[in-house]
C-alpha cells in the first residue's frame, strides 16, 4: 500500500510541536519519522527540542539508518531511530510512528501496569489493549528486539521505565493514536483515585469488534481471544479497585 502525505516534513514539525506543547515531550526527547514510497525514511534528529524544529533539521536515511541527506550537516539522526527501523520491517502497512514520554501512560509503562482495562468505547475501538514491552538499554539493540513481538498485533506500546510508541498508516494517525493512549490513561488513573473502575463488559466489546470490522477501521488492535467474565467483577487485592476486566511509504519530494 501507498502512503499519501503531502507535506511530510511540516507534518513531522507540526507533530513534534503538538508533543511539546501537551507535555508528552520534555527538553530533547521523542522522535518522529515517516515512510517513504522509495523506502528511504524521514526522521527527526538527535539533540534538538522537537517542538521548536525547522524543515533543515529533518534527515533522510536508508531502511538501515544510514544518512543519505542532511540538509544541514550539525544534525544526525536519533540512536532510537533504530526502533523505528524495526518497526517498518514488522509491518508492511505502517509509514508513520511517534515516539514519545507521555506522562501517564509512561507512569503506568513504570509501574508495570498494561493499559489492559476497556474503560473507552474509542479506546477499545483504535488501541485495544496496550501492551509493556520489556526494558531495553537506550542506544542499543535491545529495544528494537523488546518491542519486536508487540508490533505484528498492535498499533502502540508501553515502554517498560521509557516511554510509548504509536504506529500508524501514515505519521498523523500515529501521533492521534498517542493523544489516544495518554488520554485514555489519564481518565483510568482518575477512576482508579476515585477508587472504582467499571469496564464496558463483555458483550459490549463484541459489539465494538463488530463495529470496527464493518467499518474497515485501519490498524491493528492486540485484544484478548477469550475474555473472562470474572474480570469485569473481581476486586483487586492490592487496590480494593473494582475490575470491571494504515499500508507503505508516503510521497517525500
Amino acid at each position: 500500500m501507498i502512503c499519501n502525505e503531502s507535506d511530510p516534513v511540516q507534518t513531522i514539525l507540526e507533530i513534534g510541536r503538538r508533543l511539546w506543547q501537551r507535555g508528552y515531550i520534555a527538553a530533547n526527547d521523542g522522535n518522529i519519522s515517516v515512510r517513504c514510497e522509495d523506502g528511504t525514511l524521514l526522521t527527526t534528529p538527535t539533540g534538538v527540542s522537537k517542538g521548536f524544529m525547522t524543515p533543515e533539521m529533518i534527515l533522510r536515511v536508508d531502511p538501515d539508518g544510514r544518512v543519505l541527506l542532511t540538509p544541514d550537516s550539525r544534525y544526525r539522526p536519533s540512536s532510537e531511530v533504530r526502533m523505528h527501523i524495526e518497526v517498518y520491517r514488522q509491518r508492511e502497512d505502517v509509514c508513520g510512528v511517534v515516539h514519545a514520554h507521555p506522562p501517564v501512560a509512561t507512569a503506568f509503562a513504570v509501574a508495570g501496569i498494561p493499559l489492559d482495562r476497556h474503560i473507552l468505547p474509542e479506546a477499545v475501538l483504535t488501541l485495544g489493549v496496550v501492551r509493556i514491552a520489556p526494558y531495553g538499554t537506550p542506544s542499543t539493540p535491545e529495544i528494537p528486539l523488546a518491542i519486536r513481538p508487540f508490533l505484528r498485533k498492535s498499533d502502540a506500546v508501553l515502554l517498560a521505565n521509557h516511554g510509548a510508541l504509536t504506529l500508524g498508516a501514515d505519521v498523523m494517525t500515529a501521533y492521534h493514536r498517542m493523544e489516544t493512549l495518554e488520554h485514555t490513561a489519564r481518565i483510568l488513573h482518575k477512576a482508579m483515585q476515585i477508587g472504582r473502575v467499571q469496564e464496558i463488559p463483555p458483550e459490549e466489546i463484541a459489539k465494538l469488534m463488530e463495529i470496527r470490522k464493518q467499518l474497515n477501521i485501519p490498524g491493528r488492535i492486540d485484544m484478548p481471544g477469550r475474555m473472562n467474565p470474572d474480570r469485569f467483577t473481581a476486586e483487586r487485592p492490592e487496590s480494593g479497585i473494582r475490575d470491571a476486566t494504515s499500508d507503505a511509504g508516503p510521497n517525500c519530494l
